[in-house]
């Protein structure tokens, strides 16, 4: 029987840390842990917290993995990013891309916009929400785009895309939509629309992919994801 790489000092869900065991072990991944340990011992401020790094993975077991939605950056401001894409704590003000989301969801299933924009619950029924970039220094959006983080995440995706069947993936915006060819688009599901930030317009509005989604899901025989947060 094959051994497999001692990740045991990662902390990750299961069967993420035996999809995944090869990167964790890769050089470029001990590059990212370096360039962290250091940018906090500089004094400088990493968002989420370090125990929120994989929350995507943590709330998303790999087994579970129905549908991938695909952000960029986490939130770089005190207390919004959680680890999950688009999502940020209750009791944080919703950020203006949520709110289309929240917009369209209404539009799509008629349910009111929520007061909260924690998105935990799409998590733990397979939604995958995921972010290309992990972490990101305070008040600087996309600082950490070149620490390593994507070579990570297209592992990822191309990891659920090979290893999984009938994944609805997601991508919202240029950025995601880049990704699209780490997708076996003959073994999943690609859905593209405009990014939801009101820099982009209404162009996200009218995109159709919750409902979409659900209807890919349950022609699979698989339950429909709840997008209503409660």
């Amino acid at each position: 029987m094959e051994q497999l790489p001692d990740t045991s000092n990662v902390k990750i869900e299961e069967s993420w840390k035996q999809a995944l065991a090869a990167e964790f072990i890769a050089p470029y991944f001990a590059d990212i842990r370096k360039f962290l340990v250091e940018t906090m011992k500089a004094g400088h401020r990493v968002y989420p917290p370090g125990s929120l790094i994989f929350n995507a993975f943590n709330k998303t077991p790999f087994d579970r993995v129905r549908v991938v939605i695909l952000g960029q950056d986490p939130y770089h401001n005190p207390g919004e990013a959680m680890g999950l894409s688009f999502s940020v704590p209750k009791g944080v003000r919703i950020p203006p891309s949520l709110v289309n989301i929240y917009r369209e969801i209404r539009t799509e299933l008629g349910y009111e916009i929520p007061a909260h924009g924690d998105l935990s619950s799409w998590a733990e029924q397979g939604v995958l929400m995921l972010n290309a970039m992990l972490t990101v220094e305070a008040g600087k959006p996309a600082s950490h785009q070149k620490i390593g983080w994507q070579t990570f995440t297209d592992a990822v995706i191309r990891t659920v895309s090979d290893k999984k069947e009938g994944v609805v993936f997601m991508l919202w915006g240029n950025f995601a939509r880049s990704k699209k060819s780490l997708i076996d688009q003959s073994r999943h599901f690609v859905l593209e629309a405009a990014h939801p930030s009101p820099l982009a317009g209404n162009a996200f509005q009218g995109c159709g992919h919750f409902v979409r989604a659900n209807e890919i899901l349950t022609s699979q025989g698989l339950e429909p994801v709840s997008w209503k947060i409660e």
